[in-house]
């Protein structure tokens, strides 16, 4: 790190400062609102939205993740990025107008509406934990390890990155959130573009990085008996995780939440959906770049997480090493101001003000702030207790996320497209989701990291070694069948569970809605976009199809 990199990390820092004090001005200019501070007043445009719907799904573990993962197997890895485009496509043209018009804050609140208070208490109670033990502390242990690269302490750094996101996050609300979103995706983009350019031009073009690397770096479809990426788990099980995660966590869908309208809402996906092809050429490719020039001796990688690190140490000058720092930190700043703000307003929003439904706007805004500072603690006191743990829990404990999932996403895709579906129906499926997927975390520990520890050949060794998307979507189907089971077992709910939100209903008004909540409705579906609205909603469609056809053409070429 040179002079000219720290100058360049000073001058992010800063036009992050201003931009969020921008963000916090303008968020105060009015009474404190509720739906100003955690939704940025429902007012925001469909490219703000884009690009934080972006920014908060890359962190720091992104980008080393998958650039480590390149380095070791190539784009295989690359799937989950591909595939999210077209889920993203099925969160705004599928799910976006059930969220907005049932003018929900959050998720929870959501289950709520179509099923029972029991499923929103379980959705908020299951996020809140896991935003806690995974997402905070893993984002801010990744801020410390950055420093930590360039110098800097870890515990000053973790510190630098918790002071500073913390800071605008609980001033600004999701306003200075979306804000410092946009700049960062900027950065991080930069940053990585750097360093794939660089690296594929010192071997000598694209030829020379595939004929380096083997063919076999650069198919992404592998056969159904691969250990991580096998074709059946990319068709069936990836498509379960991504529903959930894109499409029904609170973490990405309150930027669409945030949206003036249905349109700018859906018009944030499809952009979000042409970023997301970026990570394979950007993150990926990388990779294989460090791996190709370990293969002719050109750099020493020890291990394929190193492979970003080394690369941006052995080929880039100073003052694009302090570009790339500065996306590091644009990751992972933005994944953390996402959680921060998400996690307070569940907390908010589905805990506090269901206790006391006869808050003000102003004490829920000042719940929300003071609980992005308590959660932020709570991940700081959580770090030292990571280095306690074993690796190979904490990755288990990583990967329970993936077990929970899909009973959510079973809960969501039936409650929008069959109105049969009922509250005991909801729970039975989630309640037995959790007991299935925590009983496969067991049984992964007790068979242990060599997986020798069950007999051979028994159920009970399948059922612990079975790779995690063919398990997710074993899961998926369970529970759909028990949902479905016992809401006909059950009886049918009762109309005003269904009404406006399902697609049966769609036209019909949404129940218990207050006078004000239904205006504000109104507006949100209504369109503002003048008389060219006809052609927007035109180009949206071109640029969905578009899309899709973009991604059937990476599959094929990467094949």
């Amino acid at each position: 790190m040179g002079l000219t990199d720290w100058a360049v990390i000073v001058g992010y820092f800063l036009i992050i400062f201003g931009v969020a004090a921008w963000a916090t001005i303008k968020e105060r200019q009015g009474t404190e609102d509720s739906a100003d501070y955690f939704l940025a007043g429902r007012n925001v445009g469909w490219f703000v939205i884009g690009a934080s719907l972006f920014a908060s799904n890359i962190g720091s573990e992104h980008l080393i993740g998958l650039a480590g993962t390149g380095a070791s197997s190539g784009v295989a890895v690359g799937q989950f990025e591909v595939l999210a485009s077209i889920i993203l496509l099925l969160l705004g043209w599928v799910f976006v107008p059930f969220y907005v018009k049932s003018g929900v804050f959050t998720m929870p609140e959501f289950l709520e509406r179509r099923y029972s208070s029991g499923a929103r208490w379980y959705l908020a109670t299951i996020s809140i934990i896991a935003y806690v033990l995974t997402k905070i502390s893993v984002t801010i242990f990744a801020g410390g390890v950055v420093f930590t690269a360039i110098g800097v302490p870890f515990w000053t750094g973790a510190l630098i990155v918790v002071g500073v996101t913390g800071a605008y996050t609980i001033l600004g609300g999701l306003r200075a959130v979306l804000y410092t979103d946009l700049v960062q995706v900027f950065v991080l983009i930069g940053g990585a573009i750097a360093v794939t350019v660089i690296g594929i031009s010192q071997l000598g073009g694209w030829g020379e990085l595939q004929a380096a690397a083997g063919q076999g770096f650069f198919d992404m479809w592998k056969p159904m008996s691969h250990p991580n990426f096998p074709w059946t788990g990319i068709i069936f099980g990836a498509p379960i995780l991504g529903v959930w995660y894109w499409c029904t966590d609170q973490f990405i869908v309150q930027r669409t939440l945030s949206a003036k309208n249905i349109d700018n809402a859906r018009r944030g996906t499809i952009f979000a959906g042409w970023l997301k092809l970026l990570p394979v050429f950007i993150f990926v490719i990388p990779g294989i770049v460090a791996y190709a020039l370990n293969q002719q001796g050109a750099l020493q990688l020890a291990d394929p997480d190193q492979a970003l690190p080394v690369l941006v140490g052995a080929l880039l000058p100073v003052g694009l090493r302090g570009i790339v720092v500065a996306g590091l930190l644009a990751a992972l700043m933005s994944s953390l101001s996402s959680v921060f703000n998400s996690c307070s307003t569940l907390v908010t929003w589905d805990v506090y003000r269901e206790l006391k439904p006869d808050a003000s706007e102003r004490q829920l805004v000042w719940v929300g702030r003071l609980s992005t500072i308590v959660l932020t603690l709570l991940g700081l006191a959580w770090i030292p207790l990571m280095d306690s743990i074993s690796g190979q829990l904490y990755t288990y404990l990583q990967s329970v996320q993936g077990y929970i999932s899909p009973p959510i996403a079973a809960v969501f895709l039936l409650g929008i497209f069959s109105k049969r579906v009922n509250a005991r129906g909801a729970m039975a499926s989630l309640l037995s989701g959790f007991v299935i997927g925590a009983l496969r975390l067991v049984m992964e520990l007790v068979n242990g990291p060599a997986g020798d520890s069950l007999p051979s050949g028994t159920l009970l060794e399948t059922f612990a070694e079975m790779n995690f998307l063919h398990f997710a979507f074993f899961l998926f189907v369970v529970c759909v069948l028990i949902l479905i089971g016992v809401s006909i077992l059950t009886g049918a709910p009762s109309g005003h569970k269904v009404a406006g939100l399902t697609f049966a209903t769609a036209d019909e008004d949404v129940a218990g809605l207050s006078e004000e909540a239904r205006a504000d409705i109104a507006v949100a579906t209504a369109s503002s976009d003048g008389d060219d609205d006809g052609a927007w909603q035109r180009l949206d469609v071109q640029f969905t199809i578009a899309l899709l056809v973009a991604v059937a053409a990476i599959w094929i070429y990467f094949s």
